[in-house]
């Protein structure tokens, strides 16, 4: 629209207004008191330009983004903690603190006397990054700490792309009053999942379940089921109201399930390498791949384990000539999943 109001155009248009029997060259007193004027049109009209793309969803960022969609009730997911399990060699008390690397976390739960419950201290994924064993922040002695399980992933802040797209699809699609959208779009925004399914009267009337994916894309924690579940229709008076879902409905919440694809690769390697040297490459490559189709599974009717794109992402090793012949679970085919599970990787076994 004001692509032509440049900082040269607009000066060349004043000066083309002022009678030519006057001095308009660089350096005259009429071009340097129009210059300045110029100069501040031009750098009005390049902010009035960001501004009308800041009124429309699709290309206003951050705050402005957040404004517009909150108009149709579709909030900016915000960042969560990770829930972890600790391991302890004894006993430790409520809100003792631990560290690993870059994070650290606080006992909130006690499971047994050497399980417990902890909470990452830093918001977002960072939480769900390590494993291992624990600095002991309190100076507890003679007990050591382990840290295992993800029970709850920390999630980032909504990125602006996702908030557009949720806004977009809220636009196409209407949740009302427990339809499979409001189930999507309830039980998506809830904290630690990501992504769900959901199957009406699959057990006669009135009854719904979920089939939900974990924010890392992994089967969810018995933990994760639970409070979704508890959230959703509480198993102590399902069908009742109590949660998101409507009167009337008896939910049930479960996750995926996992298929374990064992990998079978005929592989030329470059003179000077061994299997065991690009072995654990190899298996970060598949486990990448796995990972963008289990983050496609919520919007996929079935996840299609292609050969094709394992062969592809193995080929782009160092150290690797060929791939070919590869098979998945015995069979040189692609593997289609049903639509509840999700693949994991087995053993990766060159032929």
């Amino acid at each position: 629209m004001w692509e032509n109001m440049t900082y040269e155009n607009i000066l060349n248009d004043m000066l083309e207004r002022i009678p030519n029997d006057i001095d308009k060259r660089p350096g005259s007193i009429i071009y340097d008191a129009l210059a300045p004027a110029a100069y501040k049109l031009a750098e009005m009209y390049f902010q009035l330009r960001n501004y009308v793309d800041l009124f429309f969803a699709d290309t206003a960022v951050g705050e402005f983004l957040e404004r517009r969609t909150a108009e149709l009730g579709v909030i900016r997911r915000q960042a969560t903690k990770a829930i972890r399990k600790i391991v302890t060699t004894g006993p430790v008390d409520i809100g003792t603190r631990w560290g690993l690397e870059d994070t650290t976390y606080v006992i909130i739960e006690k499971v047994t006397d050497t399980e417990y419950k902890a909470e990452c201290e830093q918001l977002g994924s960072i939480g769900n990054a390590y494993s291992g064993t624990l600095d002991n922040i309190d100076n507890i002695s003679g007990v050591t700490a382990e840290l295992i399980d993800i029970l709850i992933p920390g999630e980032d802040e909504e990125t602006d792309e996702s908030l557009r797209q949720r806004y977009f699809e809220s636009l196409v699609s209407q949740a009302y009053g427990g339809n499979i959208v409001d189930y999507k779009e309830k039980v998506s925004a809830l904290s630690g999942v990501g992504g769900v399914k959901v199957e009406p009267v699959w057990n006669g009337g009135g009854t719904v379940k979920l089939i939900i994916i974990d924010s890392e894309y992994n089967k969810p924690s018995d933990t994760l089921i639970n409070e979704i579940q508890t959230a959703v229709d509480p198993v102590q008076k399902q069908g009742k109201g109590y949660g998101i879902a409507p009167i009337g409905h008896v939910v049930t919440v479960v996750g995926v399930n996992e298929v374990e694809i064992n990998v079978e690769p005929e592989i030329t390697l470059q003179t000077g390498y061994t299997w065991d040297d690009v072995k654990p490459t190899v298996e970060a490559a598949i486990n990448d791949y796995f990972k963008e189709l289990r983050s496609e599974w919520a919007e996929s009717n079935s996840l299609v384990i292609r050969i094709s794109q394992i062969e592809v992402r193995i080929l782009d090793i160092a150290g690797i000539v060929d791939v070919q012949n590869t098979k998945l679970n015995g069979q040189q085919q692609n593997i289609e999943l049903g639509p509840y599970e999700i693949p994991v990787l087995g053993e990766v076994m060159p032929a």
